[in-house]
């Protein structure tokens, strides 16, 4: 269907036509006609390397629209030299300075505890945040106590922030709990495995901070991935129209679990707030001092009754999605090469040598910190007990369930078979 002005349509439906306006338009076919006559005859192959309409449209579809490269908001570039940004700026003390770094650092050694427990059997599964330390204790510093916070299964650099013990993230994934930790002595909720709907949680509970008059604001943490996925724009319209203090916080790592970002979206991630009326911001995700101001800004935003925000952090994962994932399948190694280069831990390390805020006997003792930190962790792992199979069959319905009961002596009896098979070959 045509679109056409309102002028356009009053004028067909009108009844007659002026005298003067046929003359005119007679005149001008006539000329027409005659403009035709003198230029030579298109051939058939001209005529069918002339483009269509529709293949104008997909060409201009196909260019990125204007006004879409994207601003990134960077206070200390990778080679660990400080810049500064007109709206966003920062003013931290070296000792808060040290904590960053030593916050990033512990974060980074507890996840690769992890990793390596999960190889060795000890946990069954790990999902890791190697890179994405500066966006996780950026953001999760900017937070205040009585902010709230709903993460993925990720964000155990926020975890680290808010308070949460190192090993209590790991029973989820050993299996012995849903998550070892209560989220109202925290703000911290349960880490969420259902991709994206945390958002609409997120949402919910803004809305009730907001009829509560409470001076606090609620933060939401999800993917590239999960940007995709229908509970993040429903979270994003239930936000703008109640204004919502939330600010929605995207790590944006370049790869939901195997497809890059450009198979989700044709423009980047932070623009795409504007359509649902609130704000967005792309910040450097590999560096902390952006990510804690462009945080802390949103947040205040949201507190002040501004309503929500988009934050995308631009950073990368370096290892794989899970510990069940193998990346070198989709990436190159000249990619993570690249990101390496802008290694947030690194960046952050060379800023506090060339500015005196750090000398070697700070990043000595922290390397005997981090190194107690992983024997803790990997003591407390081994220490818990192995999961119960049997305990998954219990609470799926609170009456019973005949089916359930079949289902679970099937499974006692071959769990006890493997025990059978083990006193035989004694």
């Amino acid at each position: 269907m045509t679109v056409e002005s309102t002028a356009a349509r009053t004028s067909r439906r009108s009844s007659g036509t002026s005298a003067a306006k046929k003359s005119a338009t007679t005149a001008t076919t006539a000329k027409k006609t005659a403009s035709n006559a003198k230029k030579p005859a298109e051939t058939p192959a001209k005529k069918t390397a002339r483009k269509t309409p529709a293949k104008r449209a997909a060409k201009t579809a196909a260019r990125p629209p204007q006004g879409t490269e994207p601003e990134l908001v960077q206070l200390l570039t990778p080679e660990g030299e400080r810049v500064e940004h007109p709206d966003y700026a920062i003013d931290l003390t070296a000792e808060e300075l040290r904590g960053l770094y030593r916050d990033m650092v512990l974060t980074r050694r507890f996840d690769a505890e992890a990793t390596a427990l999960q190889r060795q059997g000890e946990l069954g599964l790990w999902a890791s945040l190697l890179g994405q330390e500066a966006a996780q204790i950026g953001s999760g510093r900017a937070l205040r106590d009585d902010d709230y916070v709903f993460p993925t299964y990720r964000e155990h650099g926020v975890a680290w922030c808010r308070g949460v013990d190192p090993t209590n993230l790991l029973g989820m994934f050993r299996g012995v709990n849903h998550g070892g930790w209560d989220p109202n002595s925290n703000n911290f909720h349960l880490y969420t495995i259902v991709i994206g709907s945390q958002t609409l949680h997120a949402t919910g509970y803004a809305m009730g901070v907001a009829k509560d008059g409470a001076d606090s604001a609620v933060i939401a943490y999800f993917g590239d991935g999960a940007s995709s996925q229908g509970d993040v724009a429903e979270s994003f319209t239930f936000s703008a129209v109640y204004n919502a203090p939330v600010v929605f916080f995207c790590q944006n790592n370049q790869w939901a679990i195997s497809e890059p970002t450009e198979k989700q979206t044709r423009v980047p991630l932070y623009q795409r707030a504007q359509g649902y009326g609130f704000p967005g911001v792309r910040v450097d995700g590999n560096d902390v001092l952006a990510c804690l101001a462009v945080t802390r800004a949103a947040l205040d935003r949201a507190r002040s009754g501004e309503g929500p925000m988009l934050v995308e952090a631009f950073t990368y994962r370096m290892g794989a999605h899970t510990t069940s994932d193998d990346p070198t399948k989709y990436r190159a190694d000249e990619e993570r090469a690249a990101w390496e280069a802008k290694d947030p831990i690194l960046r952050l390390r060379r800023y506090l040598e060339k500015a005196g805020a750090a000398d070697e006997a700070f990043f000595t003792a922290l390397e005997e910190e981090s190194e107690a930190l992983g024997k803790r962790v990997r003591e407390a792992v081994r220490a818990m007990p192995d999961p119960d199979p049997i305990a998954i069959f219990d609470n799926v319905y609170a009456d019973g369930s005949p089916l359930v009961d079949e289902e679970r002596a099937q499974f006692a009896a071959y769990q006890a078979s493997f025990a059978d098979t083990a006193e035989e070959s004694k």
